[in-house]
């Protein structure tokens, strides 16, 4: 993936007119094309591929084996996971989060990936859940939690659940 130094040292390969800000890490195996910027302290870890004119903004995090196409920004403090496939044109708003594990830290969890198609405009704060596929051209609105796949050409709003509240949640709030 990187390159190379020819004493047993590989680097990150970064296309022309990179411009990586203060505090940023990329890890040493990540392919990056031309005009890629960071934002500050920004990580990207190993086993990531762009395409060009990619921004990763201040704070987010590319965690790893993920493919990101060309003309992507990724606003401040966007997460992407490990097998995150983000197609052309895509725009993550901030804080936007994709996830990759239906069971955190349970010995049966497995992580399945996320796609977002061509041309996608995620709002900030959103949430993507694992394994969904969001259509080409969609647009998930500020706040919207994804919890199914999303048919191109689509918008998607709220979380488009609601159930009545559990009797332990019942009892409302005790800020003390």
């Amino acid at each position: 993936m990187g390159r190379s130094t020819g004493n047993d040292e590989t680097v990150a390969s970064l296309g022309q007119n990179a411009t990586v800000r203060s505090g940023t890490i990329i890890y040493a195996d990540v392919v990056v094309g031309d005009d890629f910027a960071t934002g500050h302290n920004a990580v990207v870890r190993g086993g990531t591929v762009m395409g060009d004119d990619v921004l990763v903004g201040t704070n987010a995090v590319v965690d790893g084996d993920v493919t990101i196409g060309s003309h992507v920004s990724l606003q401040t403090g966007a997460y992407v996971p490990p097998e995150t496939r983000l197609g052309d044109e895509v725009f993550l708003g901030p804080h936007a989060v994709i996830t990759n594990d239906n069971y955190p830290i349970r010995p049966a969890s497995e992580l399945d990936g996320v796609t977002v198609e061509d041309h996608v405009s995620v709002g900030a704060n959103a949430t993507i859940l694992p394994g969904v596929t969001v259509g080409e051209g969609s647009f998930v609105a500020a706040g919207a939690v994804v919890t199914g796949d999303v048919p191109p050409e689509t918008l998607v709003v709220g979380t488009g659940r609601q159930t009545e509240l559990p009797e332990p949640l019942q009892r409302g709030n005790q800020i003390a």
